[in-house]
């Protein structure tokens, strides 16, 4: 057995039906010239035929029906790939509706804890030609830029590799040079030193609140319809736009391009609330996870060292390019205070943003209180080029994120070559009419872009 982490334990007890805890994601892929209807069935039997698993793959409690399944891992010896790794057909007409239907579904329900926590279903009967693949992991084994970093690492740049590894496999490379020894006294003492600064730290991010107001904290943000008591199905809705049109607006308004995709969202969250009579006076709260790895990782990280930032979504501002404005603003305070502070500061203080989520499950809280944040908004980095996995082109990589009482809506980004993927998950019961929010991002896109010309 191995040890788990008190922050990878968290997901697992926090779990219920209410709340499943894996990140998923669904890809689509254009199949190779000449493909035949067997295809993709010889495809699976290929892939079934790769039994080798890392240990993440092994996984599951090492008690899964009481709370000591909380404290280890157990590591099965021969996992079940046949159950793991299953093959669907879309109900007709197969259109990308019914895929996105079918995610929705299997998004919903939760993962065995007898078996390792995580599933893949490999998608046919789209009525383009194209076929998919949903896998969905648990968060207490990957975190959602883990995940898309891991499934990086199966594809490849050439259409004439025939040898990528299954999503359960990886590819084969030269064993990293092990990092130089540390005495346990000098980590002792770099700790040491970093929580002496922890004071000093702690007034500097208070007057950035309180006297500057130039930090957004966890008591701004207004109560919407999407901070309520969730159930636990789930709708998934998913599109992508070209990344030129989002480099260009942040080109002419001299914004980066992830404050572009955030004013994107904060016109498409305005419009569907005005649709649906509940728009807020105040603005919308966004929580913005940023990865707390370093640059030096690898692809194949794994593990939980995910952060946060707030970010004022100006949705109180009809004007989008001065709701660009206020994103810019906001991210921009929110960025220049974490690049002052050291990283275990830095770490503190995305606690201090992240943590409310973990009270979400006390009963009647949610109902009572007013939110620390209205929703997650995330943008992980994907593919920058043209993929391919066995021949077969990637044309969409589409994530699925958790939720949690109070956060019935995650909204998630994720670049691939030349697009930007939106990955939409939301509560089934909470959010009504969820593709609409896909509209509504595209209207939100051309506004930006007649705004900022």
């Amino acid at each position: 057995m191995a040890f788990m982490p008190v922050t990878d334990s968290m997901f697992l007890f926090v779990e219920s039906r209410e709340h499943p805890m894996h990140v998923g994601g669904l890809q689509l892929f254009q199949k190779p010239e000449g493909a035949d209807g067997e295809y993709l069935r010889n495809l699976r039997e290929d892939m079934l035929k790769r039994t080798e698993l890392g240990p993440l793959f092994r996984r599951h409690p090492a008690n899964p029906v009481n709370t000591f399944g909380y404290l280890a891992w157990a590591e099965d010896d021969d996992v079940d790939l046949d159950y793991h790794f299953r093959h669907s057909a879309l109900p007709q007409p197969g259109r990308v509706r019914e895929l996105l239907e079918l995610t929705s579904r299997w998004h919903s329900i939760l993962l065995d804890r007898h078996r390792p926590l995580w599933e893949i279903h490999l998608v046919e009967g789209m009525r383009d030609g194209r076929f998919a693949m949903y896998s969905k992991i648990h968060h207490a084994l990957m975190d959602g830029v883990s995940a898309l970093r891991h499934f990086q690492g199966t594809l490849s740049p050439d259409a004439d590799d025939l040898d990528c590894p299954p999503p359960w496999g990886t590819r084969r490379t030269a064993p990293e040079k092990p990092a130089q020894a540390r005495s346990a006294l000098g980590t002792a003492r770099d700790s040491l030193g970093q929580l002496a600064t922890l004071a000093p730290a702690a007034l500097k991010i208070a007057n950035e609140a309180f006297r500057e107001h130039t930090l957004t904290l966890p008591t701004q943000a207004p109560k919407t319809m999407f901070n309520v008591p969730i159930g636990g199905a789930r709708r998934f809705a998913a599109q992508s736009w070209p990344l030129a049109r989002i480099r260009a607006i942040a080109t002419d308004a001299g914004t980066s391009r992830n404050d572009v995709v955030l004013a994107m969202c904060s016109g498409a969250l305005r419009d569907y609330l005005i649709e649906q009579s509940a728009l807020p006076d105040d603005p919308l709260i966004a929580m913005v996870p940023v990865s707390m790895r370093r640059q030096t990782e690898g692809g194949q990280a794994s593990g939980n060292r995910i952060g946060g930032v707030l970010c004022n979504l100006g949705t109180d501002r009809s004007d989008p390019a001065a709701r660009l404005a206020a994103v810019h603003r906001s991210m921009r305070d929110a960025k220049r205070i974490f690049k002052e502070l050291t990283p275990v500061q830095a770490l503190l203080l995305s606690a201090l943003n992240v943590a409310p989520l973990g009270l979400s499950t006390v009963p009647g809280l949610v109902a009572n209180t007013k939110p620390p944040f209205n929703l997650v908004i995330s943008n992980v980095p994907g593919p920058r080029q043209e993929m391919y996995w066995n021949g077969a082109k990637l044309d969409g990589v589409y994530p699925a994120s958790v939720l949690l009482d109070g956060q019935a809506l995650n909204l998630t980004v994720t670049s691939n070559g030349d697009n930007l993927d939106f990955g939409i998950t939301g509560c089934r019961q909470s959010v009504p009419h969820l593709q609409r929010l896909l509209l509504h991002l595209d209207t939100a896109l051309t506004e930006l872009e007649v705004a900022t010309r």
